[in-house]
């Protein structure tokens, strides 16, 4: 067997130049491209650049310049109009991952790549759980978003969440790197570092790993058909989302006349109503006062006259403590039933919630009818505790900015499906979309420059008793996480001679 005879210059550049091909493959699996095949398949070459093409001791500059172009692609549209600290992301995460991944490739070649797939996974699940504690990220730019459109492929998020639908994603990526690297090592002797034994992979464990990866992915599909041709015991009810030409919030801080705006948002409304709509959703920040203290737009009377229950965001200013983001709820009769604090405050914006931390549902002749906001979309865990709570459709008063028009509303679709609740999310101009229990796109209204729509739709709705995601939480990510931490700590004994039996 031969050793690939290529320069510490060539390697490097090969290197790099598969690594930036991984990073624009998930770029271009995610909204607006929308290829998303190429989310099982776009890390497999930073892979095989880091363990099989790069120089041994900067191995770890691939899978850091591989995600680093991934974000910078995804997100940094995404942060370039908010012009915070949040445009360094990619670059952060660059640094992490170089340092991070430095004994990648060396614990591998120590224990003959017995845990390859296994770490990697776990590692990956581990690194999306650890960002929902993280109040600037959030599930943004999660591997599993790729996949909103293939209904027929994530039901089981109803189970393992979006955090364990990810897992199986990278799953396939690396059982694939795993074949490449073990062809390559049919070929070219793996070269090594410094006095460290360079051993080819055993073929047939990238094998059975490939049949161990195939396996689980053919019962995920199957597990998935069978949820996605389920029923819930629950009744349709028509919905509405109502998004203006431009955002109400964004044109009360530049001190524009509002009359006109919220005549046209009464206007759209009455049409709902008059299209049979019973619930209707109104942006988030719709106005800067108190509606239960000074109903100034008569929204009790608008309720009235449609017969329907509106959902309406509004904020509230505090002083120096920061400002209110709620959202409310209003019937027929004209009762307000009460008020939700924003979960998640967009605090990279300067945003504050300081009525945060509850979670009403409202029991009507509908059903069990709940509120989050905008950002609560991005993580997981307000929408679970509203179904948990018994909640049947939710609705999401929404302002986004132009660059998230073509992303924000997948992410509808993951919360919908981990807890099968309906949601019905109004934006303050750019994407508003109703969602069934299923993850349905029933109706969408996508403006990346702005525009009104008035969505109306019937939609089942959920039956209230959630899912096993709804009632253990995001498990996958907890359970990748003991994982993260189990080779962190005890790499050095699976590394021992002992507990390794290597191919000679």
């Amino acid at each position: 067997m031969s050793e690939l005879n290529l320069s510490y210059r060539s390697r490097l550049a090969i290197g790099l130049l598969l690594s930036i091909t991984g990073g624009l493959a998930f770029v271009l699996a995610f909204p607006p491209f929308e290829i998303w095949p190429l989310a099982f398949v776009g890390f497999v070459p930073v892979l095989v650049a880091q363990h099989r093409i790069m120089p041994p001791k900067i191995s770890s500059l691939a899978p850091a310049v591989g995600v680093a172009i991934w974000l910078q692609g995804y997100l940094g549209p995404v942060f370039a109009p908010v012009g915070t600290y949040m445009v360094w992301l990619p670059l952060i995460v660059f640094f992490i991952s170089l340092v991070i991944d430095r004994g990648d490739r060396t614990f591998h070649a120590k224990t003959g790549y017995r845990w390859f797939v296994i770490s990697g996974v776990l590692t990956w699940g581990a690194i999306e759980m650890i960002r929902l504690f993280i109040p600037i990220a959030g599930t943004w730019a999660f591997i599993a978003y790729p996949l909103y459109r293939q209904l027929w492929l994530i039901q089981p998020a109803s189970i393992f969440g979006i955090i364990g639908t990810g897992m199986l994603v990278m799953m396939t990526n690396y059982f694939l790197a795993m074949l490449v690297i073990g062809r390559m090592d049919q070929k070219w002797q793996p070269q090594g570092s410094g006095n460290e034994p360079a051993l080819p992979l055993d073929a047939g464990l990238a094998r059975r790993w490939s049949v161990i990866g195939g396996s689980i992915l053919a019962g995920w599909i199957a597990l998935s058909l069978v949820l996605w041709n389920s029923s819930l015991e629950a009744p349709e009810v028509k919905v509405a989302a109502i998004q203006p030409e431009v955002s109400p919030i964004v044109s009360i801080n530049r001190g524009e006349d509002m009359d006109a705006l919220y005549e046209q948002m009464i206007e759209q409304t009455l049409e709902a109503g008059a299209r049979g709509a019973e619930f209707i959703v109104w942006p988030e920040a719709s106005f800067n006062w108190d509606p239960q203290a000074d109903d100034r737009l008569n929204l009790t009377g608008l309720a009235h006259e449609t017969e329907a229950h509106l959902a309406v965001g509004y904020v509230v200013l505090a002083g120096e403590e920061g400002f209110y983001n709620e959202a409310t709820i209003i019937n027929p009769e004209g009762q307000f039933l009460g008020r939700f604090g924003k979960d998640h405050p967009v605090i990279f914006g300067g945003e504050t919630s300081l009525s945060r931390g509850t979670y009403p549902v409202y029991d009507t002749p509908l059903g069990k009818l709940a509120t989050i906001i905008c950002y609560d979309l991005d993580y997981t865990d307000t929408t679970r505790k509203m179904v948990a709570r018994g909640a049947q459709l939710i609705g999401v008063p929404s302002n986004d900015w132009s660059s998230i028009a073509d992303k924000h509303y997948t992410h509808v679709v993951f919360r919908a499906i981990e807890n099968r609740a309906a949601m019905v999310k109004a934006d303050g101009s750019y994407n508003s979309a109703i969602v069934d229990p299923y993850g349905r796109i029933v109706e969408l209204a996508v403006f990346p420059e702005g525009g009104e729509a008035t969505l109306v739709a019937d939609v089942q709705i959920g039956d209230g008793k959630g899912t096993i995601n709804t009632r253990l939480g995001d498990w996958a990510g907890w359970l990748a996480l003991a994982g993260l931490a189990f080779f962190a700590f005890g790499g050095k004994w699976l590394q021992s001679s002992k507990n390794v039996t290597m191919k000679t």
